[in-house]
């Protein structure tokens, strides 16, 4: 074990001499990524669109001990995805991990979403991952020591979700270049894998069904089995070692995996399949399919949207 080597951290998921890259990090769960990505012996580039967040996740882990700067801009402009990575060699000597989990909502109905709205979140999230992780890619395959990137799903993008469109259709297409992005860079030793975290957020607080419990979080109060395990919901804090694990050398091995994280629960997540196949020679008619579908297909008609258990905050 490195000599260097965090107080705590053991040998497999030490991160020294590292350099990690998270957007979105002056708050919420990036700000938790960073904090732990620092604590584990990274130096971080801390990304956020707010300066004061931005600065004061710098100090805090510069008052911990560890190392980080600070990028101001919204991700999305390639202009911002090169000043990230050229940040990380000019600072601290090169690029390892990178973390996209910077994001907005602009929840609405269908009929209801604007141009605007869509366009915002389809810049931030889906371009803003693009962007930042083919920014990283070039300089990763360029440098030849491997690394990490690591895309933010969410379960809105596996399930579909009410009010939601766009956020639910950027977070599935992250998932989609997740796995492409893993089958093209596995000949430079660039793992790419996708987390889909769950955890009590400003974000989740907005949700009215977790208000409540949003509100007994922050006043300290501990959470529910229900909540930590049935909703997966903890801390942001919970989330951030499946992070540093992914950027370690501990899940060297680990590519093109789509990882649930939150509360209590750890998950992975399949690849869609086809659950069930006919034939017909010679291809379909409307007809046939009209007579095949009910007996055939309709008992394996898939679910849409999120399904959980009860909220019970107390029990």
């Amino acid at each position: 074990m490195s000599a260097t080597t965090p107080t705590g951290t053991s040998a497999a998921v030490d991160l020294t001499d590292k350099v990690a890259v998270v957007t979105g990090s002056g708050r919420g769960l990036g700000l938790a990524h960073a904090r732990a990505l620092a604590a584990a012996g990274a130096a971080v580039v801390v990304n956020d669109v707010d300066a004061d967040a931005a600065a004061e996740a710098v100090a805090g882990i510069e008052t911990a001990g560890g190392r980080a700067v600070a990028v101001v801009a919204p991700v999305g402009p390639t202009e911002t995805a090169d000043e990230l990575v050229a940040t990380a060699v000019e600072r601290f000597g090169g690029l390892d991990v990178l973390v996209t989990n910077a994001g907005v909502l602009r929840d609405r109905v269908l009929w209801k979403t604007s141009d605007e709205d869509f366009d915002l979140v389809v810049q931030t999230h889906l371009r803003g991952t693009f962007t930042t992780a083919r920014a990283a890619a070039v300089h990763m395959r360029e440098a030849g020591r491997g690394g990490r990137i690591v895309a933010v799903g969410s379960p809105a993008g596996q399930h579909g979700n009410f009010g939601q469109t766009t956020y639910a259709a950027v977070k599935a297409g992250i998932v989609a270049m997740a796995r492409t992005w893993s089958l093209e860079l596995a000949r430079a030793g660039v793992t790419v894998n996708a987390i889909v975290p769950t955890a009590i957020t400003a974000m989740t607080a907005t949700i009215p069904v977790y208000a409540e419990v949003a509100e007994a979080f922050g006043r300290g109060e501990p959470l529910s089995p229900t909540v930590r395990r049935d909703h997966a919901l903890g801390g942001p804090e919970d989330v951030s070692p499946v992070v540093v694990w992914l950027a370690s050398q501990a899940a060297a091995e680990v590519t093109g995996q789509v990882i649930g994280v939150g509360g209590d629960k750890l998950s992975l997540w399949s690849v869609p399949q086809e659950v069930e196949v006919a034939y017909a020679d010679g291809g379909w008619t409307a007809e046939q399919v009209a007579e095949t579908w009910p007996t055939r297909f309709a008992p394996h008609h898939q679910p849409s949207g999120i399904a959980l258990p009860p909220l019970d905050p107390a029990g």
